[in-house]
């Protein structure tokens, strides 16, 4: 994919390691970054974010191969893993940090993340309305190195075993034809 035109895609939907797991193995991503978006504090850490001093969503920076795979199908697998009904939480995850946001790098992102919104509420795919903060491009701050990959790096903790490896079991079955094409077994 060397040379190939990218697009880059920040999205938060609670706590970034669960977002980092499943758009790792959505084909046509490229990169997955885990980091922080849309807070007042410059560089911010993990203990400030997560103790709700900075007004940063957890986030996920996905850079992807727009011929392979367009924002809208992005959005799709987005909205598909986590629940935008709720305000500033996920589960037990609770804080502005876990808030549902897309921080739309274009006019065009940004209409395509509104024509989602519209379309997936007029659907009543939840029961509650969609309260998914669409936001314009803000600085992203990379989370620490041990926040990238986390799952793979971390299969056993507690955290990843109950939360974050049910929703990749959820998002493999549910899109089974974007995952990537893995190599055979030797």
């Amino acid at each position: 994919m060397e040379g190939q035109p990218r697009e880059v895609a920040v999205l938060g939907g609670g706590c970034f390691w669960c977002l980092d797991a499943v758009f790792r193995e959505l084909e046509g991503v490229v990169a997955v970054e885990s980091g922080y978006a849309g807070g007042a504090t410059s560089n911010p850490t993990y203990e400030e974010v997560c103790a709700g001093r900075t007004g940063h969503a957890e986030v996920v920076r996905v850079s992807f191969d727009p011929s392979a795979i367009g924002f809208r199908d992005l959005l799709d697998v987005y909205f598909s893993i986590h629940d935008p009904t709720t305000k500033d939480r996920q589960g037990h995850d609770v804080g502005t940090q876990y808030r549902s946001a897309i921080f739309a790098q274009s006019p065009a992102q940004r209409a395509v993340a509104e024509e989602a919104v519209r379309e997936l509420g007029a659907a009543g795919l939840w029961p509650e309305p969609i309260v998914t903060e669409i936001a314009s491009a803000a600085p992203f701050w990379p989370a620490e190195a041990y926040h990238q990959d986390y799952l793979a790096n971390n299969p056993r903790q507690p955290y990843c075993m109950g939360v974050v490896a049910p929703k990749l079991a959820k998002f493999r079955k549910h899109h089974v034809t974007r995952l990537k094409k893995r190599a055979p077994s030797a």
